[in-house]
C-alpha cells in the first residue's frame, strides 16, 4: 500500500486521502507481513546459530586432545578458543554489512534532506479561507506560468479566462499547449509565475488546500485505481462521510459504468486489481467518472476522460 500510494501521489491528493492511506499503512505495519518469510528466516537464523556451536563444539575436543597431551593448558585453550569466535564473528558480521553501508549514507541523507525540506505548498495545513457559499465561479488573470524543473520554457503567458457559474468550458489546443497545465493549478500543485486565480474573488493562495480540493472532481486521461474493490474506488471519492451503496450506484449510473458492474460475478465487490489491471481503458475511466461524480463536485474537470470509450458512453456521459 506504501509503493502504490506514493507511485500514485497526485491522485491521493486529489482526493484528499492522504491521511487515508496513511492510517492503512500503519495499521498494516501492526500485524505480520509473513509468516513463511519468518519460518524460512527463523531456520536460516537457527542454522547460522547452530554452526557457531558445531565449532565451539569441535575446538573444545580438540583443545581437550591437546590437554591431555600435555601441549597446552585449559586456560590457554580458552583464550584460544574466545580470539577465534569473538574475531570471526566481528569479521563476518562486518564483511556481510560493508555493501549496504555506502548505500545506507546515502539514503539516510536524502531523507534527512527531505525532513529539513519545507514545502512551498503545505496540503496537511489548517490555514486558509473555507468559503460558505461558493457557487463555482473561477477568473484567470494573466496566468504566466513554467514548470520549477524547465524554467526555460515558458509553458502559459497572458492566459485568462472566465469560468461562470454551471457553465462549461472546452480548452482545445494541441498537445503541450498547457491544457493540463491549467488543471493542475487550478488543483493547486504548483505556484504561479505570474498573475492570479480568483476563486468567488478570493485568490487560490489564500484558501486552505484541503477544502479547495475537496471542491473539485477530476478525472484524467489515464485514471489511477487502486488495488481494491470496485466500490471501494467510488468511495474514495467522498472522505468527508461515509458514502452508502445507492449513492454509489447513482454516480456508477451517471458514468455509464453500472449495467457493466452488475453483469460481473461480484459485481460492486469485484476487486480491480493493481492500478486497474483487471479493467480495459474506458472501463477504468467511467469508474473514474463515478469517483469524481461521487462527491457531488462545485467544479468538475476532465482530461480528456473520455478518449478511451466508446463513442455511445461518450454521448451518454
Amino acid at each position: 500500500i506504501a509503493v502504490e500510494t506514493i507511485s500514485n501521489i497526485r491522485t491521493v491528493a486529489q482526493l484528499t486521502k492522504e491521511k487515508h492511506f496513511g492510517d492503512e499503512y500503519c495499521k498494516l505495519l501492526e500485524f505480520p507481513y509473513s509468516l513463511k518469510r519468518a519460518h524460512v528466516f527463523g531456520f536460516l537464523f537457527s542454522l547460522t546459530d547452530s554452526i557457531m556451536f558445531f565449532a565451539q563444539a569441535a575446538l573444545f575436543s580438540f583443545g581437550a586432545w591437546r590437554v591431555e597431551q600435555g601441549a597446552m593448558t585449559f586456560e590457554n585453550i580458552m583464550l584460544v578458543l574466545n580470539c577465534i569466535l569473538f574475531g570471526a564473528m566481528a569479521v563476518g558480521q562486518t564483511a556481510s554489512m560493508s555493501p549496504d553501508y555506502s548505500k545506507a549514507i546515502a539514503s539516510s541523507k536524502k531523507i534527512l534532506l527531505l525532513f529539513d525540506r519545507v514545502p512551498t505548498i503545505d496540503n496537511s495545513s489548517s490555514v486558509g479561507k473555507k468559503l460558505e457559499n461558493f457557487d463555482g465561479e473561477i477568473v484567470l488573470n494573466n496566468l504566466e506560468f513554467h514548470y520549477p524543473n524547465r524554467r526555460e520554457v515558458q509553458v502559459l503567458k497572458n492566459f485568462n479566462l472566465t469560468i461562470e457559474p454551471h457553465k462549461q468550458i472546452a480548452l482545445v489546443g494541441s498537445s503541450g499547449c498547457g491544457k493540463s497545465t491549467i488543471i493542475q493549478l487550478l488543483e493547486h500543485f504548483y505556484n504561479l509565475t505570474g498573475g492570479q486565480i480568483l476563486i468567488n474573488q478570493n485568490e487560490l493562495s489564500t484558501l486552505n488546500l484541503q477544502w479547495w480540493r475537496s471542491q473539485m472532481g477530476f478525472v484524467s486521461q489515464e485514471p489511477i485505481l487502486f488495488d481494491a474493490t470496485i466500490r471501494e474506488n467510488i468511495a474514495y471519492g467522498d472522505t468527508s462521510r461515509v458514502v452508502s451503496m445507492e449513492e454509489i450506484k447513482h454516480a456508477a449510473k451517471s458514468a455509464n459504468i453500472h449495467e457493466f458492474i452488475t453483469n460481473l460475478p461480484q459485481q460492486y465487490e469485484t476487486n480491480v486489481g493493481s492500478k486497474g489491471t483487471q479493467l480495459s481503458g474506458g472501463e477504468k475511466q467511467r469508474i473514474a467518472i463515478a469517483r469524481a461524480l461521487i462527491r457531488n463536485p462545485k467544479v468538475l474537470l476532465l482530461d480528456e476522460a473520455t478518449v478511451s470509450d466508446h463513442r455511445y458512453s461518450y454521448i451518454y456521459i
